[in-house]
């Protein structure tokens, strides 16, 4: 391989760098400068096409470089980009007559000192910047040399330097420009030109070649560097346009470049650093990207919120309150609720079983078939009580914890309060004569624990004599087993497991067994003592372990010795079943069947609306009919059973009635209708919604109609309505609010809180609403206060401020709310371009203002605070116009990712250690580790 670049005077003809590759070279350009053409000469850029150069206001191209500049009554920040208003009063940095050529500095004693963007020097006035070849080249187009006066220019040895003093141009045309008036000196051009078609080499104009010329025995051979192809002629070279191969090999986006090409990728894709693929990048994987549920598509995500939750501001969740659409379609009043809502009744009404209307307080109903009633049975078999509770209906089995549970059978006559809430099936309208009868027991059962366990198949196999049996019927029974440890002061006892059943039995008093021997408290006695007695067999067969319950045909122990405890153990508490190695409740719609150990479905004609019981419940018309695995009582019916929209009756099932002129019913299931209101008919029988009636105007989207004014009223703030025609307005999800009334989408309504997080080390600031618009007439301050000796770093990676409104909205950050003091930033328009600028003074005031104009998305604006050591380094990275060049480096100040990974370093530069060398290099293209490694090394070895 020869090495083209080897000759430093000729440099393979490369004007800027060189680079050798096996069999051939290729030239680059330094920053600010793109290769020609003819891939060896190098041109400006004009950085100021490309999104005015990233200045908010006035951008100047320069040779190698541009600057940013501010209309009349603003200057520049140091942060080079953006402009700041100037104030008249005081000699400080805000006051336009500071005499800084470039940053402006307060001095402790109140005075000002000025310091240069890197690349220049300060001048012998210490006000003024002298430029080095360290910054755009020096304003060179090929080389640069520091001198005492300032860079000097050069060019090429096949250049001249133009009479400017810094562009340069080829040596035939700068003979010709200086010799025009010399007819003499163009002759010998042609006396040249002659020449060199009678004897071609290399030792002549380069053979004729454009590139590389090499002498052969058959005459001159022209080459081209890499990225370029030689033409027909065999002399000139031309760029190979790469994207026209298989897309250059970019994923996505190709473009060609002079001598090369450029991956780009679509929005919601990051370029990896072999600057080729395009990768999705994963908003769900960010911290806060959605408030409830994130879904992650190709180039995009999209957020979904819980149930009783709506989206607004396109990532955020708030509560429904669904007490505002039609009343939560309650009979009477509506509660809202997080996530959910209920219905409530006046007094002397109740729920029904629909959880929407209010239905008279009856006990029971007078034609239902009675509901199988509990019984105590108690035995004798060969001198061993036992005794068993059978548990048909109205069961309720609460575990309060490992060694407790609460299990109710029956309807209490007077539901009291400490009943837990529950769905109850009525019971068919009993003589009931007077109040029932009440008894509470307590037991003891030794060295047994409370755990309702299915009870042994060997037990159940009864001895051949017929046990002698006593049955009492009980309206309610109530019981709780408690087996807590409760220690023993003083007496050192073995901690014996001991466990507490508590029992209140309740029973009714029956019409048909008053007669003329036995009145009616001569009743009230035997019950009372046939009660007792059944309590004491109780209390023997509970001493002899032999008591059970007994749900949907299964016994089950109520409490069990450790030693049987073990051997039917299962790993999971009754009423949970094991699903791939957790325990899962029996949901609702099932029942734990302890003798299968497995949720079984409720078998049709019964329903159960509560998760992890031991039975289901018998459906009010008890016909068997219906579906099976019932989850309440309006799937009792089945779909079928129940009154569809339009149609109503006394229990919501059917025969149902249509609903009748002037009424409508959106809801299957229901007793009753609304009525439209102002005496307003509907087109038809059987309506179905609001927008049935027969208004007297059409009220559109953003109104509602007033059936007492009959008039369409706009929504007022902090509702919407979407639909034509309703009576009513939506109110705005969670603590969210509109900017206006007349509102008629849920976009509309917006979070007024301002958001963010302040920490020491690392935080960031966020417009309200955001990444939704923020609300009009807002006004958020933030104040970062950084721990001593640390310094802020703050990253704006875009802002959408629309610019419509004469700049009534703005982001402002300086010393404190003085609006004198020294300003480090200020904005008001939309700025799309990342940029990153240390805060001029130590602590930062920021505030955000809106007007009632124009919206916008607002603003995310992350922020770092870092060792004050470091404070040159910084500036002299983020001062660099080379780290907003290139459209790559855009990219990492907005990827939220490497943000949080180079925060997390500036915040405590020991976490450096924590990236291997390989996720550092994966993380960063090329050219921003080379931007970066200058700077670094620069700064930790001055002297080198």
């Amino acid at each position: 391989d020869i090495d083209e670049c080897e000759n430093d005077f000729y440099n393979g003809g490369c004007v800027h760098e060189c680079i050798n590759i096996p069999g051939n070279y290729r030239c680059t350009c330094y920053d600010g400068f793109m290769l020609a053409h003819d891939g060896h000469n190098c041109l400006d850029v004009d950085e100021c096409l490309d999104n005015n150069g990233g200045c908010q206001q006035i951008c100047v191209n320069t040779m190698g470089s541009y600057e940013c500049q501010c209309k009349e009554g603003f200057f520049l920040s140091d942060n080079q980009h953006t402009c700041i208003h100037r104030s008249i009063e005081g000699m400080n940095c805000m006051n336009k007559d500071h005499g800084c050529a470039h940053i402006c500095r307060e001095t402790p004693k109140g005075g000002v000192a000025c310091e240069c963007r890197p690349g220049f020097e300060l001048a012998k006035n210490q006000k003024d910047c002298k430029l080095t070849c360290n910054y755009g080249n020096g304003g060179c187009q090929h080389t640069c040399d520091d001198t005492d006066t300032g860079p000097v220019c050069g060019c090429h040895q096949k250049y001249a330097l133009h009479s400017d003093g810094r562009t340069c141009i080829e040596k035939d045309e700068a003979a010709i420009e200086s010799s025009e008036y010399n007819a003499t000196s163009v002759a010998d051009v042609d006396k040249r030109v002659k020449r060199r078609l009678l004897m071609e080499t290399c030792a002549v104009n380069n053979g004729g070649c454009d590139r590389t010329c090499k002498d052969t025995a058959t005459g001159v051979r022209c080459s081209c560097p890499v990225g370029f192809t030689l033409q027909p002629d065999g002399k000139t070279c031309k760029d190979i346009d790469e994207c026209l191969v298989n897309n250059g090999g970019c994923d996505h986006f190709c473009r060609n470049t002079v001598g090369s090409f450029e991956c780009s990728c679509q929005k919601g894709y990051k370029l990896l650093t072999d600057e080729r693929t395009c990768q999705d990048i994963d908003e769900c994987s960010f911290e806060r990207t959605c408030d409830h549920t994130c879904i992650n598509y190709p180039g995009s995500f999209e957020c979904l919120c819980h149930k009783g939750y709506t989206l607004y501001g396109l990532t955020h969740c708030g509560d429904i309150d669904e007490c505002s659409i039609s009343n939560g379609s309650c009979d009477y009043g509506c509660l809202n609720t997080m996530g959910s809502y209920e219905c409530v009744c006046p007094a002397g009404k109740k729920l029904h079983w629909n959880k929407k209307d209010c239905v008279e307080m009856v006990k029971c109903l007078p034609n239902a078939k009675a509901a199988p009633k509990a019984q105590l049975v108690c035995s004798k078999t060969g001198g061993i009580e036992s005794c068993f509770l059978s548990c048909p209906s109205n069961t309720l089995f609460v575990p309060d914890s490992e060694n407790s549970y609460t299990l109710s059978c029956g309807v209490p006559v007077q539901q009291g309060k400490a009943q837990p809430k529950r769905n109850v099936t009525l019971p068919s309208c009993p003589d009931s004569l007077a109040p029932p009868i009440k008894q509470k027991a307590r037991f003891k059962i030794k060295d047994a624990k409370c755990h309702l366990r299915p009870r042994s198949k060997e037990k159940t196999k009864d001895s051949g004599k017929q046990p002698v049996s006593d049955n009492c019927q009980v309206t309610f029974v109530n019981l709780k087993c408690d087996s807590s440890k409760k220690k023993r002061r003083g007496r050192k006892s073995p901690s014996k497991e001991v466990s507490h059943i508590t029992a209140e039995f309740e029973v009714e008093m029956k019409s048909e067994e008053v007669s003329d021997t036995c009145n009616i408290d001569c009743v009230r006695k035997r019950m009372e003592q046939k009660l007792q007695t059944a309590i004491k067999t109780l209390r023997k067969s509970i001493n002899k372990q032999q008591f059970y319950i007994q749900f949907s045909g299964t016994e089950y122990e109520v409490a069990q010795k450790p030693a049987k405890a073990t051997e039917g153990h299962e790993a999971c508490s009754t009423g949970q079943v094991l699903q791939d190695g957790k325990c899962v409740t029996c949901s609702t719609g099932t029942f734990y069947s302890g003798e299968h150990n497995e949720c079984v479905p409720c078998s049709p004609g019964t329903y159960q609306d509560t998760e992890g019981q031991l039975t289901c419940e018998p459906c009010p018309s008890n016909d068997g009919q219906g579906v099976a695995g019932a989850r309440n009582v309006s799937e009792c019916g089945g779909k079928a059973g129940q009154c569809s929209p339009g149609h109503y009756s006394a229990d919501g099932f059917k025969p149902c009635t249509v609903c009748p002129l002037g009424t409508y019913q959106p809801e299957p299931g229901r007793t009753l209708c609304f009525p439209c209101g102002g005496g307003l008919v509907t087109k038809y029988e059987g309506a179905v919604s609001f927008q049935d009636c027969e208004t007297k105007v059409h009220c559109s989207p953003g109104h509602y109609y007033n059936s007492t004014t009959h008039r369409c009223i706009r929504c007022p703030v902090g509702t919407y309505q979407p639909e034509f025609g309703q009576n009513y307005c939506i109110t705005c999800p969670g603590n969210t609010s509109t900017d206006f009334d007349g509102s008629t989408n849920v976009t509309h309504c917006k979070n007024q809180h301002c958001g963010g997080e302040l920490g020491d080390y690392t935080g960031y600031i966020e417009s309200p609403n955001y990444p939704g618009d923020y609300p009009a007439n807002v006004e958020c301050i933030w104040n970062i206060n950084p721990p001593p000796k640390r310094r802020i770093l703050i990253v704006v990676p875009e802002i959408f401020l629309p610019i419509e409104d004469e700049c009534g909205d703005v982001l402002v950050m300086r010393k404190s709310a003085s609006p004198t003091s020294i300003t480090t930033y200020e904005t008001c328009q939309t700025y799309e371009r990342p940029i990153a600028f240390t805060s001029r003074s130590r602590k930062l005031w920021i505030q955000f203002k809106s007007n009632e104009g124009n919206s916008g998305k607002g603003f995310q604006v992350p922020y770092v605070t870092y060792d004050e050591d470091y404070q040159q380094l910084i500036e002299d990275i983020v001062r660099d116009g080379r780290l907003y060049a290139s459209e790559n480096h855009q990219e990492i100040l907005k990827d939220k990712k490497l943000i949080k990974a180079l925060f997390d370093v500036l915040a405590h530069p020991q976490n450096y250690f924590k990236y291997t060398a390989q996720e550092s290099k994966e993380m960063f293209p090329r050219s921003f580790i080379k931007l970066l490694r200058s700077k670094v090394s620069r700064f930790l070895r001055p002297y080198k």
